[in-house]
């Protein structure tokens, strides 16, 4: 009788289910459903839910962004759609805009939105085909988030509350 594939199988299964502990303790699931995202990520199988994502779609169109973002979030729970994050990123954008000022909070939210959207793609471009946007690409949504977090003296410009959003 051989024991040395009994004796494999029971290390390559220890180490197997070793592997699997460590996985869990990196990614800390607080729900199964967690869990099972995490492994379609990692097995390359993950897709968002085309159903909340029209659904926020159609929020976001009608100027209701935190809602949308709610749904988005929803739709993406594994943020590892570029798309949608440059949804997220873009309602964060139209949300935190203000003629005299900027929301700072939401502007830098929008930005850690837009750069996981960049980081998402293969080549760092993303281009969004939507007529109902202004702004089309993540690095023109990220050059307004960008110029939108910076201070200067232009801030003080009485014409600045004539300017338009994206």
């Amino acid at each position: 009788m051989q024991h040395k594939p009994i004796e494999a199988a029971g290390i390559a299964l220890t180490l197997a289910y070793a592997a699997l502990i460590i996985w869990l303790y990196a990614r800390e699931p607080r729900t199964f459903s967690e869990v099972a995202t995490s492994a379609a990520v990692a097995t390359g199988t993950y897709q968002i839910d085309q159903e909340k994502f029209n659904s926020a779609l159609a929020l976001f169109r009608r100027e209701q962004f935190r809602a949308a973002r709610d749904e988005w979030l929803r739709a993406d729970p594994a943020q590892g759609d570029a798309r949608t994050q440059f949804y997220i990123a873009y309602a964060f954008y139209r949300e935190g805009w203000g003629r005299v000022y900027y929301d700072q909070d939401l502007i830098k939210q929008g930005l850690e939105a837009i750069n996981r959207a960049i980081g998402l793609t293969a080549n760092g471009s993303l281009t969004v085909d939507d007529p109902n946007l202004q702004m089309h690409t993540a690095a023109e949504v990220k050059a307004e988030l960008e110029q939108a977090k910076e201070r200067s003296w232009s801030d003080l410009n009485p014409f600045k509350v004539l300017r338009t959003r994206k």
